[in-house]
């Protein structure tokens, strides 16, 4: 849910986007939602798709997955859009592994793992965001702070790779790039109650 807030904060069109959880597709009127998933059906899944993950991804362009080892085969990944990107997240075993998404079709492949390409880790995030939210005295941290931490994030890779989306880890440039950027959000966005 939190990643899917972010993306639409920064402007994915909510329409387009297909949530799943343990018992399938999100969707308006589906029996045992949760409020906030009553909130994210209601904004989400526009076409009113039913059914599985393996309904879900199909001609989907991105996966991104927070879920467990092993929810994505081969056959899912080619069933989808041509060259999707995979965010395989689960930990320490992704979704699906990267060189069975490549095998499959994807162009580009990320995890959370370190000894696989574009390691998606807290790490890169945190430290930087904590920094700068400290640094400018911020008393929240805001939607506009992570868009300006991820952007910077980004930022820091100008000719990214199939191999190469996401600085490394432990990357020295990562963390004063966020702060600042953070800290920038945080003073062009404070209300004046926040002062």
């Amino acid at each position: 849910v939190a990643v899917t807030k972010l993306l639409i904060s920064h402007g994915l069109d909510p329409k387009n986007v297909i949530m799943c959880d343990s018992r399938g597709i999100i969707f308006e009127g589906r029996e045992n939602l949760n409020p906030i998933k009553e909130q994210m059906a209601a904004i989400t899944n526009s076409s009113k798709k039913t059914g599985s993950l393996e309904n879900a991804l199909q001609n989907a362009d991105v996966f991104i997955g927070v879920s467990v080892a092993g929810a994505v085969t081969e056959e899912m990944v080619r069933s989808m859009a041509p060259e999707p990107i995979i965010f395989a997240m689960a930990n320490p075993d992704p979704e699906i592994l990267p060189d069975a998404a490549a095998k499959a079709g994807a162009a580009v492949v990320a995890t959370g793992r370190s000894d696989f390409p574009n390691q998606v880790n807290n790490v890169l995030g945190f430290p930087g965001i904590f920094r700068g939210a400290l640094d400018c005295r911020a008393s929240k941290i805001t939607q506009e702070m992570k868009i300006a931490a991820a952007t910077a994030l980004a930022g820091l890779i100008p000719n990214p790779t199939k191999d190469k989306i996401l600085p490394y880890a432990l990357d020295k440039s990562v963390v004063p790039a966020i702060a600042t950027a953070v800290k920038n959000a945080w003073q062009t966005k404070k209300a004046p109650d926040d002062a």
